[in-house]
């Protein structure tokens, strides 16, 4: 009995030590639960991301767009979808990892949002590159992350964001968290007469979602310890009675698909001589393209670093974000990586501001988030069992806590509010949070220059204010 309970003494001095778990006022116990809350509230993009990928052609019949939909191929039938389900596991896994080993921060990195879906209907479906080829412009796109992190260009990108700025984004994350709460929940919907709208609240998606909310926030209110993950728990096991939560799968265990139909699956070639408006034409869309990769990864990236660190109280007397350098560099390594394996841009997810609100601090909870991506390959039944009814809530909540950052901001001068209001808004009005950034950084050196302050402004913003501006000019 003495020897079992060494090991066990060990192990956690390890954790301990590599991790740095007291000094960030922590335990292994907080730190795997943060971490199982992560995972769960960002578990949906294991399904997501060859969904939307299969409308880019990435399946064995080759179809796109709405013809992929109605074929109903599934990443269990499909050789190339299985290969994207395999990729979007393997490539978030590795992300994370490598952020927790060589950053130790509570970050998860996965297929990006947005990104994937501009991969999808811009790149392929808009702009006529074949999967392949797009699959090589995100590479190059991380090859660019990679250079520019080792030369500490994107650390002093970060650098050069005003503090109001940064206070804004943690801001804005919340409401944009929220919304894609709210949007999951069902409980806020399109409308083509004001927008948005109030959802059905008598269906049992949204009475399940809304359960959520009451128990989640009665839980928080109280001060229970685990409460969001707990909340999803509970409201997962809500959802049974009401059909939402379907049970039937949760002890289906398989072997992984292969990951080599899209392993390496490049076509340099096709990139770089695509077109028909000619050589210029095909160079500025390439340029384009490029571009809002890495433009999109680089502040959704930063976005969420200075934001969920700002809610965790990560910021270093400087304002700086602690080991930016290194999180950034491994944001960087898991773009490049994923797109050998076949997935869109890899990007630092928002969900892990509901690790960071579970008190995760450390290195710890993303390797509890890698292991649970890599769980996953073999447990896809299992991991689909929790709705997006259950996460919903859970994603309210965190907006809810984020938007104190707000408070903070220096409302009294229109110079740093405007901008600052600009991130808030744009974030989830755009329904997206490289959006937001862009706007303020556009907005912020025009009214300092406007009022004679100039020299309040970064050299850096100036340039990429005028790069958001090129990005912009040549989407439209």
């Amino acid at each position: 009995m003495e020897q079992p309970k060494g090991s066990n003494e060990q192990e956690k001095s390890f954790l301990e030590s590599f991790f740095k778990l007291s000094e960030n006022n922590t335990t292994v116990k907080t730190e795997i639960l943060a971490g199982i809350t992560t995972f769960i509230t960002m578990a949906y993009i294991i399904f997501v991301n060859p969904s939307i990928l299969m409308q880019a052609g990435m399946n064995a019949q080759g179809l796109m767009g709405d013809a992929a939909v109605k074929a109903g191929i599934s990443a269990i039938n499909d050789p190339i979808v299985g290969s994207v389900f395999v990729a979007t596991c393997i490539s978030a896994a590795a992300g994370t990892i490598i952020m927790a080993l060589y950053a130790n921060l509570p970050f998860a990195q996965a297929p990006g949002m947005g990104l994937n879906a501009f991969f999808t209907y811009s790149v392929c479906l808009g702009m006529g590159y074949t999967w392949q080829q797009a699959l090589a412009a995100v590479f190059v796109s991380g090859i660019i992350f990679i250079l520019i992190t080792v030369t500490s260009i994107r650390e002093k990108i970060v650098d050069a964001l005003p503090h109001n700025l940064k206070l804004a984004i943690s801001g804005g994350i919340g409401l944009f968290i929220a919304l894609i709460g709210l949007k999951n929940a069902g409980i806020v919907v399109a409308d083509p007469a004001t927008l948005v709208a109030f959802g059905n609240l008598t269906t049992p998606h949204v009475l399940v979602s809304i359960i959520g909310i009451l128990i989640t926030a009665i839980l928080m209110s109280r001060g229970v310890k685990g409460s969001i993950l707990l909340g999803i728990l509970l409201t997962t096991l809500v959802g049974i009675p009401f059909g939402v939560t379907h049970i039937s799968n949760v002890y289906f265990i398989s072997k992984p698909p292969s990951l080599a139909p899209t392993f390496l699956a490049f076509d340099f070639k096709g990139l770089f001589g695509i077109g028909t408006a000619g050589l210029m034409g095909a160079f500025t869309s390439l340029i384009m393209v490029i571009l809002t990769f890495t433009l999109v990864d680089l502040f959704d990236t930063i976005g969420t670093l200075v934001g969920t660190a700002q809610k965790a109280g990560m910021i270093d007397k400087n304002g700086r974000v602690k080991n930016m350098h290194r999180a950034l560099l491994s944001d960087a390594v898991a773009t490049a990586l994923g797109s050998t394996l076949g997935s869109s841009t890899i990007s630092t997810y928002v969900e892990s501001t509901a690790g960071v609100t579970e008190g995760g601090r450390t290195g710890l909870t993303s390797l509890t988030v890698g292991i649970l991506f890599i769980l996953s390959l073999f447990f896809s039944g299992l991991v689909g069992i929790v709705p997006s009814e259950a996460t919903a809530p859970a994603l309210i909540i965190v907006g809810v806590l984020m938007m104190g950052a707000v408070t903070q901001i220096d409302f009294s001068d229109f110079t740093e509010a405007l901008p600052a209001f600009f991130a808030i808004a744009f974030m989830p009005f755009s329904y997206s949070i490289a959006n937001g950034i862009a706007a303020a950084i556009i907005f912020y050196p025009i009214v300092k220059v406007s009022t004679g302050k100039y020299k309040e402004v970064h050299p850096i913003i100036y340039v990429l204010a005028a790069l958001f501006i090129l990005r912009f000019a040549m989407l439209s």
